[in-house]
């Protein structure tokens, strides 16, 4: 970590002083808005192999043979048969080996995992498998292999497993990696002639998030934890609505054993042909169990979001019989009620004693409930109508989030925030995916008349409160992470912190990828089978969380608030005050290509206090980006500023590098 050491008092004061044109008046002694816990958040959605291959440790794929290939992952040899009358009612397949008629000859599986399965030298791995001996005793070799290994074995960990039941039986077994490898493989050998079933075959790292059982990796887990998100939203997304309505997301599919949890299809398994995965499915066991517990454990508000009764309009369109007919309805109400019981019910009641079967007898106190996806037009609003008028009757105290649809702007945009001002929606969640110029508000305002750090300014105060539920600064021709459109966001995200009367929750999107199995990008976090790194819009949104402060100080120059407006070269700015740290807090964007001078009048701080500082900025170009092997190229890197006493206030002068993004922390 490099230090940067910035005082009135260097030799570069004078030029400092002659170049202060930007002078900026913070009110510290006048606190306005409240910023709300939710302020800063998280969405999860299962696209770019974010669950099953990412946050969800399992490392087996398609472990209980439900995929339509039912050895798919998976390659057999020897004698073997794929048989569907197993022991779980929603996962009937498994597979028999039987003897292959030689002792030369071997039956068995080998499992690939999502793109490889990664171990690390020294750590222990759960082997766990349901298994039955027909003959009443068997015998299984499980093996750790590395076929890339030129040397004289393939497999580096070996252990066997006696199966002595004719009856299915949980089998398990801790096996430690001798090596650090990032594409091995599982093997699993029949010994003897007698035969063995097996199913739901299953390895997972002991050391996982918190030490769960069925536990996340641990390392994107504490990422997420290190975020200090206020609200985690999911399943989703797109796969909320599924391709039709037999795909779409059931979040009562997701609970109980996971054995017995059936496989859906994850609607970006196809989406787009350039990047087409067909073994792209969700096994559920990440499912709204483990999303819940997730959110305690990172101290998030969950925010759940349910079907309304569609699929995906962007795959259907305005066809009406791709969607439940509005008299049919109930079911899909009846989800919502049921997953406030589930979340919030006495362990007694029907659904809050599912959850308490499953080791949570205390209430989640779920608040937010989220009724459709992104979705537009009467198609939604009418269905919406009968979601609102159940839920407000029997749990007046959740809070409604709708949707506006797609668009940051025009004709249906509008329309659907008509709808949820007449529904009495508590939050609308708004969605934008634009470039550089919408997100610095220089877009054409013929077509984009509300872009910007500015964009919250003219909101109306009364009614919904807004959720940004999903954005990110997509580069003109960039459409990748990198530093230039992080800032971007930085410089956006003043507005949104300027207005928190108005904006009450944000979440960029999408959260996670695999770096060998993306479908979509930017992402704010990427990984392989290994390793991880956090992308410099991770960097922005917790610096945001980590200051979010309790209260919106007034912050101007001239008079007007710094969003890049004509006369302030470039500079956004937002500011706030902590009332638990006693610090007045400035964030403030450069997005010239020149650096800036700045004077803070901090009225209403006394003295010369001194400010510490966070500065993002890039390494030589602005296409600059964190990498699997540079996940430390750029960072917030800490500083200090000294502060001059001046009449009734302090007075910090500063030069911000070009194409940078700083905090400063003073106490007052």
């Amino acid at each position: 970590m490099r230090t940067t050491i910035l005082t009135c008092a260097l030799a570069l004061a004078g030029t400092l002083t002659a170049q202060a044109q930007h002078v900026i008046d913070v009110k510290t002694d006048k606190p306005g808005a409240p910023i709300q816990s939710t302020m800063y958040g998280l969405f999860f959605e299962d696209i770019n192999y974010a669950a099953d291959g990412g946050l969800y440790a399992e490392l087996v794929k398609n472990r209980s043979f439900e995929f339509p290939d039912h050895l798919m992952g998976w390659e057999a040899f020897g004698t073997f048969e794929v048989k569907n009358d197993g022991p779980f009612e929603r996962c009937p397949h498994y597979v028999e080996l039987r003897w292959p008629g030689h002792k030369e000859r071997r039956s068995g599986l080998s499992n690939n995992g999502f793109f490889g399965i990664g171990l690390k030298k020294g750590e222990d791995y759960r082997f766990s498998v349901w298994a039955k001996a027909p003959q009443g005793n068997g015998k299984i070799i499980v093996q750790f292999i590395d076929r890339a290994d030129m040397g004289e074995r393939q497999q580096f960990v070996e252990t066997k497993i006696d199966v002595n039941s004719a009856e299915w039986k949980k089998y398990e077994v801790v096996m430690k990696s001798t090596r650090t490898i990032e594409k091995a493989q599982l093997r699993i050998f029949l010994e003897g002639q007698k035969t063995v079933c097996l199913e739901h075959v299953s390895l997972f790292p002991v050391n996982t998030f918190n030490n769960r059982v069925n536990g996340l990796r641990r390392d994107l887990a504490q990422a997420l934890k290190d975020a200090h998100p206020g609200v985690f939203r999911f399943p989703g997304g797109c796969i909320v609505e599924g391709v039709d309505l037999k795909t779409r997301y059931q979040w009562k599919n997701t609970i109980g054993p996971v054995e017995n949890r059936p496989l859906n299809e994850n609607r970006w398994e196809y989406t787009f042909p350039h990047r087409f995965f067909p073994d792209y499915f969700q096994s559920y066991g990440l499912g709204f169990y483990e999303y819940f517990l997730l959110c305690e454990d990172i101290k998030a508000e969950p925010l759940p979001v349910l079907n309304v009764g569609m699929a995906c309009q962007f795959q259907n369109w305005n066809d009406e019989n791709a969607h439940v007919p509005y008299d049919q309805l109930q079911p899909y109400i009846q989800d919502c009620l049921d997953l406030i019981e589930f979340a919030n019910g006495d362990a007694n009641s029907e659904w809050g004693k599912k959850r308490a079967e499953m080791g949570h007898p205390a209430p989640f106190n779920m608040k937010f409930l989220g009724i459709g996806n992104e979705q537009w037009d009467d198609l939604y609003f009418k269905r919406l109508e009968p979601f609102v008028k159940a839920v407000r009757e029997k749990y007046p105290d959740i809070k409604i989030v709708g949707t506006s649809g797609p668009d940051s702007e025009g004709n249906m945009f509008e329309k659907g925030w008509v709808a949820m001002k007449g529904q009495k929606a508590d939050l609308v969640d708004e969605h934008y995916y634009r470039n550089e110029q919408w997100f610095l508000g220089t877009a054409p305002k013929d077509k984009y008349p509300n872009c910007g750090a500015l964009r919250y300014d003219s909101y109306s105060r009364k009614g919904p409160k807004v959720f940004a539920g999903e954005y990110a600064c997509h580069g003109s021709g960039k459409k990748w992470n990198h530093y230039e459109t992080s800032l971007y966001e930085a410089a956006f995200m003043t507005g949104l912190e300027r207005n928190a009367d108005v904006v009450q929750m944000t979440s960029y999107a999408p959260l996670f990828a695999h770096v060998e199995g993306w479908q979509w990008r930017p992402d704010m976090i990427w990984y392989d089978n290994l390793r991880m790194f956090k992308s410099v819009s991770y960097y922005v949104q917790q610096l945001y969380a980590t200051y979010k402060g309790t209260n919106v100080l007034p912050i101007t120059m001239q008079g007007k608030p710094l969003a890049g407006q004509s006369g302030q070269d470039g500079l956004f700015a937002s500011s706030v005050f902590d009332a638990a740290t006693g610090e007045v807090i400035v964030k403030m964007a450069n997005t010239s290509k020149q650096p800036q001078t700045v004077q803070l009048n901090l009225q209403g701080v006394s003295g010369a206090p001194t400010a510490q500082t966070l500065t993002l900025s890039h390494n030589g170009s602005y296409d600059d980006e964190n990498t699997l092997d540079q996940p430390e190229r750029i960072t917030p890197q800490p500083g200090t500023v000294q502060c001059e006493a001046g009449k009734k206030q302090a007075v910090l002068t500063d030069q911000l590098p070009a194409m940078s993004f700083r905090v400063y922390r003073i106490k007052k």
